[in-house]
């Protein structure tokens, strides 16, 4: 089954997360935009999601939700209780719940909402231009046309990874969720050392940016181990060995594992877990 030939899908909250996996399904043909609902607060938002997608965008998440087969948490965490306490007792026992809400338990949304088949998702940002990545994983009670439905929901942000257990999406918090803010710092830092040997900012910034890029793209295509690439590129007594000899004796390696290490622990510490 597929939301294609579903009733209709709810959508509870109306940012850019929701507008991005909304925006994807609709260009996939995943579903019809006649077939979504947005429930969201924000008449400016409502008025930009039913103009641009043709969607129908409400006020009241009860009217959202109101037959719908599939329903999207796409809300900010803080807000998460209050959005749950006024939709309880009006999505079906039998209704996907699927959630993109940082730090909230599966077992959060399955008390409140009384519903057993339930999917928690962690997207990252890139997938506001479906490059993104997203970590998932559903519940035992959730069927196979459900996980389905899932996965082409979660695959309108990008590439999806399956997992089978909740503590894997903590770790996919930490890197793949915050990872971009990693490689945002790096690219950064190497503008800035371009800036410093003498280029332009704006020069500067386009040499990091497509290098970073380029470089990415060629380690997926290439299916070459990462050491082999950076071998490949590092020529003996040369300009990358003594980079990287800076690099190393900075414990880049180090730092990085420590800084995903911390995320981690924050996000174990922010769902509760010790």
């Amino acid at each position: 089954m597929t939301l294609a030939t579903e009733k209709a899908i709810a959508f509870i909250g109306g940012g850019a997360m929701a507008e991005a996996i909304l925006g994807g399904m609709i260009r996939q043909k995943v579903c019809a935009a006649t077939q979504i609902r947005v429930g969201e607060p924000l008449a400016e938002r409502r008025h930009h999601l039913s103009t641009t997608y043709g969607v129908t965008a409400v006020e009241d998440n009860a009217d959202a939700v109101a037959g719908a087969q599939t329903v999207v948490l796409a809300v900010k965490p803080q807000v998460l209780e209050t959005v749950l306490a006024g939709l309880r007792g009006h999505v079906g026992s039998d209704v996907l719940v699927l959630s993109i809400i940082a730090g909230a338990t599966v077992e959060t949304i399955r008390r409140a909402l009384g519903t057993p088949a339930v999917v928690r998702v962690m997207p990252n940002t890139p997938g506001q231009i479906g490059e993104g990545i997203s970590v998932w994983m559903a519940t035992p009670e959730t069927n196979p046309a459900q996980r389905q439905a899932a996965r082409q929901i979660v695959a309108a942000l990008g590439q999806e990874v399956a997992v089978d257990g909740e503590h894997y999406l903590d770790m996919a918090t930490a890197m793949s969720g915050s990872g971009p803010a990693y490689v945002f710092l790096f690219m950064e830092a190497f503008t800035d050392a371009g800036v410093h040997l003498g280029f332009s900012r704006a020069v500067a910034e386009k040499l990091a940016l497509q290098t970073v890029r380029g470089a990415a793209i060629y380690a997926q295509e290439s299916g070459l181990h990462l050491a082999e690439l950076r071998n490949r590129v590092t020529s003996p007594g040369g300009t990358t060995a003594e980079a990287l000899h800076v690099l190393e004796q900075g414990n880049l390696r180090a730092t990085v594992a420590n800084a995903v290490w911390a995320a981690y622990r924050r996000a174990r510490s922010l769902g509760g877990e010790e």
